[in-house]
């Protein structure tokens, strides 16, 4: 049976004096807005648009799928309803053809899925037997212009020689989960996965802990099949791992190096490659990261957007989109996680510290 929680009664009053509180606790390019989009829920980590324009959100804490529905287009999500529940760390989530597809940590599972949809249908496990749990236990997923499904598996551990090949791999499958292939090699962590309207493939990874406060640092990848890119034995292309035992599994000659290097303990997450028609002409095709921000920092890093500036096939600069997450005393304010464009050209943002989505406009839709 659909269970509704409204939004509205809850948030309404309080929205009205929050909005305008946290649009001055954020700095903002010039023209931009960012407000709340939704409150009140459970560890919210990656999103995905519906045909309609519904956003589907996994709680991973809860071991669910909601859905938030703005039915008056004021710019807040007046319903929330619970899609699915009763997962196993629910992550990554795609649509794909008449199918929503949830990452649990050791499986992938398709719901059958029609347009306006709010409860999940029919679940068929698609991918069973990824390995499940370790130091890093979320599994992402994208469908390439290939009709190909992708999916990260984060290593067991910090620093270590993996017993399952699948581990710190991009595998590779068709949308009935056969065809089973590793696509890449050698990435500690590749939270994000995204394809780019040139069908390119773009993943971020979080590098290795506790070699200090800088190295290595985390990375940005342009995936190619075939590809290594050296965890555990070489880090960022060029810095091989300081335990021997280790190292030698490897040289940094024989990896492919990221296509940019990010402050180490940024810990970027969920990127999208801007795709509509709001922002200006130059941010088309610039890729937005959540870095979700460091742990184990002497001075905390991260905590922001960040825009990748793209030319061509290459990375030209990195410069930072929105911060204030983190504030001037370095207080964390909240720390965002996914980033995935709106119908209406502008882009959502999941925080799974504060438990918000917030949206992002220009021009005149940010003053909506």
């Amino acid at each position: 049976m659909r269970r509704l929680i409204p939004f509205g009664l809850f948030i309404l009053g309080f929205l009205t004096l929050t909005a305008t509180a946290w649009a001055l606790s954020f700095q903002v390019p010039a023209g931009f807005r960012i407000k709340p989009f939704a409150e009140g829920l459970d560890r919210p980590r990656f999103m995905a648009v519906a045909p309609k324009g519904e956003l589907f959100v996994t709680e991973i804490q809860k071991g669910q799928v909601v859905v938030l529905t703005d039915k008056n287009q004021d710019g807040f999500a007046e319903e929330k309803t619970v899609f699915a529940q009763g997962l196993n760390r629910p992550h990554g989530i795609a649509f794909y053809k008449n199918g929503l597809y949830v990452a649990e940590t050791g499986r992938i599972i398709r719901y059958t899925y029609r347009p306006g949809q709010l409860v999940g249908e029919k679940p068929q496990v698609i991918v069973d037997g990824l390995p499940p749990g370790g130091q890093h236990f979320t599994r992402s997923l994208a469908f390439g212009p290939d009709n190909k499904l992708y999916v990260s598996v984060g290593s067991s551990c910090n620093s270590c020689k993996e017993e399952s090949p699948d581990r710190a791999t991009i595998l590779q499958y068709n949308p009935d989960g056969s065809g089973k292939k590793i696509y890449a090699r050698g990435l500690r962590n590749a939270v994000g996965l995204s394809f780019d309207a040139q069908g390119r493939l773009w993943a971020t990874s979080n590098g290795r802990d506790q070699l200090g406060d800088n190295i290595p640092p985390d990375e940005l990848h342009r995936v190619t099949e075939g590809m290594q890119a050296g965890w555990p034995f070489c880090h960022a292309g060029k810095y091989p791992d300081s335990d021997p035992r280790i190292a030698r599994l490897g040289t940094c000659t024989q990896v492919n190096k990221p296509a940019w290097n990010f402050q180490a303990h940024s810990a970027p997450l969920g990127l999208t490659a801007y795709q509509g028609k709001q922002f200006p002409k130059d941010y088309q095709g610039d890729l937005i990261i959540a870095f979700h921000g460091s742990w184990n920092r002497s001075i905390p890093t991260g905590y922001k957007l960040v825009r990748a500036h793209i030319e061509g096939d290459k990375v030209t600069k990195v410069t930072n989109f929105i911060t204030g997450w983190l504030d001037a005393n370095q207080a964390v304010l909240g720390r965002p996680v996914d980033v995935v464009n709106s119908p209406d050209g502008g882009l959502w943002v999941s925080d799974d510290e504060e438990g918000k989505i917030y949206k992002i406009t220009y021009g005149s839709k940010g003053g909506s």
